[in-house]
């Protein structure tokens, strides 16, 4: 893709999402909002069903080229799908269960894939008025009202023995997580919402590591995968096979790890044997 065309669809994707977050933020500081169960059980409420409303009718009004894919909307097949080099992946609200908890921890995830690969990848926190963003070969980026610069993983100084701040999820226990890691390290947790922002924290060098027990779609990690990457970590699934985009009749991931510093012997660390996509997060 051309690098001005790149740029004018991450200013749209950027656009859309803090659009659709500020109205999500309306709804969340009012309260007034109806959850529902879904088949799966994961939770929805009439805020993700209207930040996906804003970002379909913004997205195909600016793009209307470009296909897209929600967890919101219904799935096309993959003989369909598989025709598409190149699509949004979008999940409206990423971390509902923090926005009905009211923790303040959710995210709007806007992802342009192409050939299989998260290219360009943008996350808006609007609790925080934060935005992070990434295009591919050109960095990730962090803008919220106090700064805007570039963000990069954490360096440890000495990778193989310094502490390891995991990001981890405030209804997981500890004790899961650290039962996949070696006994080998020291390990401090950050506790945090959704699955974005604390792919986010780990970009921005405030976490090193976060393990995802649980059932997950590819909207979920789309975004994440792009500015981690960018600012110099990894997605992987649980048995260090890259995460696959678009390529299965199923969009859902196995279990799988985000990590910092790729000095770090992380084969050492994370222990393949956690993967298992019947755990709950």
């Amino acid at each position: 893709m051309p690098t001005e065309n790149a740029q004018q669809l991450l200013d749209i994707a950027k656009k859309t999402a803090i659009k659709a977050g500020k109205v999500v933020l309306e709804i969340y500081d009012s309260g007034d909002f109806t959850s529902f169960q879904k088949e799966d059980d994961s939770p929805v409420t009439t805020a993700d069903y209207k930040a996906n409303e804003i970002i379909m009718q913004m997205l195909q009004k600016a793009t209307p080229d470009i296909p897209i894919m929600s967890e919101e909307t219904e799935l096309g097949a993959l003989a369909v799908r598989k025709t598409w080099t190149r699509y949004w992946l979008i999940d409206p609200i990423d971390g509902t269960q923090e926005f009905i908890a009211r923790s303040g921890d959710f995210a709007i995830n806007i992802a342009l894939i192409e050939n299989n690969v998260p290219i360009m990848g943008v996350i808006y926190w609007p609790t925080g008025g934060t935005l992070y963003s990434a295009l591919k070969g050109h960095g990730a980026f962090k803008e919220c009202p106090i700064e805007s610069k570039q963000i990069y993983v954490r360096s440890l100084k000495a990778p193989n023995e310094d502490p390891l701040i995991i990001a981890i999820s405030r209804r997981q226990a500890r004790e899961k997580v650290i039962s996949s890691l070696t006994k080998d390290r020291v390990y401090q947790t950050l506790p945090t919402g959704s699955c974005s922002l604390k792919a986010c924290l780990i970009a921005e060098g405030k976490a090193d590591v976060f393990l995802r027990f649980g059932v997950t779609g590819e909207w979920d990690t789309g975004a994440s995968q792009c500015i981690v990457v960018e600012a110099g970590g990894k997605i992987l699934a649980h048995n260090f096979a890259p995460l696959s985009y678009n390529l299965r009749t199923s969009v859902i991931n196995p279990d799988f790890f985000i990590t910092g510093d790729q000095n770090v012997d992380w084969q050492n660390i994370v222990k393949c044997e956690f993967g298992n996509n019947n755990q709950s997060a």
